[in-house]
């Protein structure tokens, strides 16, 4: 059978023949993947104009349904100003990272507000009891 199917250019499909096909190819994948990498492209960063960032906040506020008085909003010039200073590109946290963040901040202001009210509630009790 072997014999025939060799002249007769046909694929054995016996067993051990197909089991050594399959690693064959197998190995010539392993070899094909070896020559493969990964490139990650270089991030191009575009130089700062007054134009550009004045196109890029309006899309901004397009894109995100901002109001136009969000780019007055003495917290987004913030953020501008805190990202001009940036040396290699600003990376913009996640969902989570985010979310995170908006929790840490919500119990540290609950922590000062109670400490606050704690003060203001002891100063209210020494002046009505002395």
């Amino acid at each position: 059978y072997r014999t025939w199917a060799k002249t007769s250019k046909f694929d054995s499909m016996l067993p051990g023949d197909v089991k050594d096909r399959k690693a064959k190819a197998m190995h010539a994948q392993q070899v094909i993947n070896s020559h493969l990498t990964e490139h990650k492209l270089a991030e191009h960063v575009v130089p700062y104009s007054d134009k550009l960032f004045k196109t890029a906040a309006v899309e901004w506020l397009i894109a995100t349904d901002q109001p136009i008085q969000a780019l007055e909003h003495p917290k987004f010039k913030e953020m501008i100003d805190v990202a001009a200073r940036a040396t290699n590109g600003v990376k913009i946290p996640g969902r989570k990272a985010t979310q995170a963040q908006i929790m840490r901040m919500f119990k540290n202001h609950l922590t000062k507000l109670k400490a606050t009210l704690n003060v203001c509630l002891r100063d209210l009790l020494l002046s009505v009891f002395v």
